[in-house]
């Protein structure tokens, strides 16, 4: 990683004396009763922290009371109860799929959003395939609040965030105490312990340390302990006049279990599909992993043999520290952020498998008319007499173990922005200039082999071997090929991205009047060298070899996938755009104002590109320049409302967007143009003990051009539902709180040709608190209560003969207890 520049920046902070921080912290013992509106002074995506009265921008708050009665399990669970964010979050602790109003979700992660931790990005690119932003954040007790901004000025105040930013702001011990808490889950297993403290060492030092370990099998059965790790975060904030200056870290170690498609049969028609679990198999609470398939021996990316722990699903390791500073000087008040992260880990498991008859799956294996025996368990080598009503399903699984390793994700960052309000008699102007420099690495490897397995829940499913009808064998232990299915895949990518942004904006208030804009000009680059038999001309994918080194060439490994190592392909261009903003806020009264704001900003594409049409990889030029980048042009006009019982705020909005992809599902090249109308609705009334806050974002989006396949033109983007919307209704006061929360979505289409529609969902998370004493808190949580059967997606685009679709659905009922000790 080149860290030029940012390395020299960084440390000039740690000299100057600055000012003392606004990041809120909550309190000891937090209260369990809250005003809907609570503090509402919003610092991300803002050249400085106002009132969202007084801010042309749509922005939304959670803080710690509020995260903890959600009991999320990942980022994505969190996200789900945001207004305007769309989040999907089937397949674990990570990997969500994240957009904003309308914004296109046509592959995974989030590319058009940016998540940050304490104002800078996690990730300079939320879409690294299998290394998603949100897989290196947990929620914990470190955590004060999550503020999120969509549209507006976040195409300017952050580099790759048209559509908006979430910022995830740590507690840095303004508030002396801390809190242990411990958590069982009750109806699934995992146990975990969180901490937090913090607090003031001298007068003008202070600091906060918390993090959590957990372990378990996790809120589904995969048969194994999937669920093992933790992190520690740590800050200490000195104190000047005028300023303060902070140091942090944080350490991330962490393996959560990746939940793919699972089988759901389906009759009924395309637009009014019937959907059903399949016998012996529970798509909300099982998954294809299962204990007879822990390990598996594949060639790494150097074509040597390694044995690779299933186990191991979803790991993440981070080693990150930090600086972050702000001081005046001349007037001017200057803030400065620092950060190195190193990242690394990788994701393995099942992945896009297929589940056939036992007929149709002889004959994709190459064995038709053949036969089946178990590899595995108490009846390894028998006969499976009648393959048809195996489980009472009468299924095969082929399963495609994807094995996405990364050698380094880590990235190194720095901001640095100076601002000054100049008052100009009854008028203030407030400028702001600041200059952004990253640096990210892409450095993964991706590996496949293939398992078949009959279709059995509870993590108790055993392999199978297959014989054609001659006898002869297809597979050994389980095992069809150390390559995947269809085609090579292999691929390794070993790419460094520059990201480089002069910035400024400038607000003018008058009365109750303000007027601003912004600007931002980001230019960047990309190099580095990928690896795969795609890129064609005589490179070889898949070879026969003793994997195993027992002698003998067994049936899997004449198909042993291979990197053409010693055929690089290059990747070397640059890119540059420009990014605005301009708004107009009038606070009409005190409790209500109205805005407006058109914005344009863009999205640079890395990973996702280098494989295709898009760049010469002779050369590493682009042969199609437009594709460097997507742009993002944005109108919204919005009210507020707020007093102390009330909170309403509406927001209309108008899209238009590109996208150029691949879907990691089916490999297809994605290059579009969207556009995207809707209205947002975020609100919150409270009347004694009783408080509602709720939110919902009614959306029409349409693909207007796609260059690949123009037939789907008009069509509407998959996923994306005409209504989302939360609700939250509690009951609550010092001592206790007791409600639910409501998040639900109307039907939308699985796959872009607009046939097989996924039908809609209301899912009820609820949650008791009782706090018997000042300083205990007894707390129990059920996501997901009802059990409900919750589609996010669906691999197949219309209803296929067998009547068996592949579908990613939410975790089912998840109840959990915690005691926490606040101290």
């Amino acid at each position: 990683m080149n860290y030029g520049i940012l390395l020299t920046v960084a440390p000039i902070s740690l000299m100057m004396p600055v000012s003392a921080s606004a990041t809120p912290d909550a309190p000891a013992a937090a209260p369990l009763a809250q005003a809907p509106h609570g503090s509402d002074i919003v610092t991300t995506g803002v050249a400085k922290g106002r009132d969202r009265l007084d801010s042309a921008t749509s922005t939304s708050v959670l803080r710690e009371a509020e995260i903890t009665k959600l009991a999320p399990r990942s980022v994505g669970e969190l996200l789900r109860d945001i207004p305007g964010i769309l989040a999907e979050a089937p397949n674990g602790e990570s990997i969500a799929n994240i957009t904003i109003r309308g914004l296109p979700l046509s592959s995974s992660g989030a590319k058009f959003v940016q998540l940050q931790e304490d104002g800078l990005p996690v990730t300079e690119f939320g879409d690294i395939i299998g290394a998603s932003s949100d897989s290196f954040v947990r929620v914990d007790l470190n955590l004060a609040q999550v503020e999120a901004i969509r549209g507006g000025s976040a195409s300017t105040f952050a580099s790759n965030s048209p559509g908006g930013i979430i910022n995830f702001i740590s507690k840095t011990g303004e508030r002396e105490g801390g809190a242990v808490a411990l958590t069982a889950g009750l109806d699934f297993d995992q146990y975990r312990a969180d901490f937090d403290y913090g607090g003031r060492l001298t007068s003008n030092l202070r600091f906060h340390v918390g993090g959590f370990y957990r372990q378990g099998e996790g809120p589904r059965r995969i048969g194994f302990d999937g669920q093992r790790g933790g992190q520690i975060k740590a800050n200490v904030t000195r104190e000047f006049t005028g300023g303060y200056i902070r140091l942090y870290g944080k350490y991330l170690n962490d393996r959560s279990p990746f939940y793919d498609s699972v089988p759901l049969r389906v009759t009924g028609t395309d637009a009014d599909p019937k959907l059903s679990a399949v016998p012996g198999f529970d798509p909300t609470k099982d998954t294809l992993s299962t204990r007879a398939l822990q390990s598996v021996t594949l060639l790494d990316e150097n074509n040597q043999p390694i044995l690779e722990d299933i186990r191991n699903g979803h790991r993440v390791n981070e080693q990150a520290f930090g600086v972050e500073g702000q001081f005046t000087l001349a007037g001017w008040t200057i803030m400065e952020r620092f950060r190195y992260a190193g990242r690394s880990g990788g994701l393995i498991g099942p992945f896009s498998s297929l589940m056939l008859t036992p007929a149709a799956a002889l004959t994709r294996l190459g064995a038709t008319g053949g036969s089946f025996r178990y590899a595995t368990g108490a009846n390894a080598g028998q006969l499976i007499s009648n393959p048809a009503t195996l489980n009472g399903n009468g299924l095969i699984g082929i399963y495609n173990i994807r094995d996405r390793r990364q050698q380094d994700v880590g990235n190194v960052t720095n901001d640095i922005r100076a601002s000054r309000v100049w008052e100009m008699g009854e008028a203030s102007l407030t400028t702001t200039a600041g200059f952004y420099a990253a640096r990210q690495t892409i450095d993964t490897s991706i590996l496949y082999g293939v398992a078949v397995s009959e279709i059995r829940g509870g993590g108790d499913a055993e392999l199978l071997n297959v014989f054609d009808s001659t006898g002869a064998a297809r597979t050994a232990n389980g095992i069809y090929a150390y390559n995947p299915l269809a085609g090579t895949q292999r691929r390794t990518l070993r790419l460094a991205y520059t990201v480089n942004a002069p910035f400024a904006s400038a607000n003018y208030r008058i009365g109750r009047v303000s007027i601003g804009g912004s600007l931002r000009y980001d230019y960047g680059s990309a190099s580095g060298q990928v690896f795969g038999v795609e890129l064609g001309n005589g490179r070889v994918g898949q070879v026969v070899r003793d994997i195993d080194g027992s002698g003998e060439i067994s049936p899997p490994e004449q198909r042993v996938g291979v990197t053409p190592i010693g055929a690089p392909g290059l990747v070397d261009y640059d890119y540059h755009y420009l990014s605005y903003s301009a708004g107009i806020n009038f606070r009409v009264s005190e409790p209500f104002a109205v805005f407006g704001r058109y914005s344009r900003g863009a999205r640079a594409n890395a990973d996702r590109i280098t494989f295709g049409a898009v760049i010469d990889n002779a050369t590493g030029r682009l042969l199609i320049p437009s594709a460097s980048y997507d742009p993002v042009k944005q109108a919204e006009i919005g009210v507020k409302f707020r007093r102390a019982d009330l909170t309403l705020n509406l927001t209309g909005f108008h899209v238009d967007a590109q996208d150029t992809n691949i879907n990691t599902s089916t490999g297809a090249v994605i290059a579009r143009d969207y556009r995207a109308t809707g209205l947002e609705f975020e609100g919150g009334i409270r009347h004694g003990l009783f408080s509602l806050t709720g939110g919902a974002t009614w959306t029409d989006a349409k693909i207007v051009r796609d260059r690949v396949n123009p037939a789907i033109d008009g069509n509407t983007p998959r996923h994306q539902a005409s209504l989302i919307f939360q609700a939250t209704p509690q009951i609550s006061n010092d001592r206790f709180a007791v409600g639910a929360v409501f998040i639900g979505t109307t039907d939308s289409y699985s796959q872009d040709v607009n046939l097989l529609k996924m039908p809609g969902y209301v899912t009820t998370n609820a949650f008791v608190q009782v706090r018997p004493t000042e300083r205990l808190l007894l707390s129990l949580n059920a996501t997901n209560l009802f059990d409900t059967r919750a589609l996010t997606s669906i691999d197949e685009d219309r209803i296929p003969a067998s009547g068996i679709v592949r579908g990613r659905v939410l975790n089912g009922r998840a109840i959990s207890a915690t005691a926490r000790l606040d101290f």
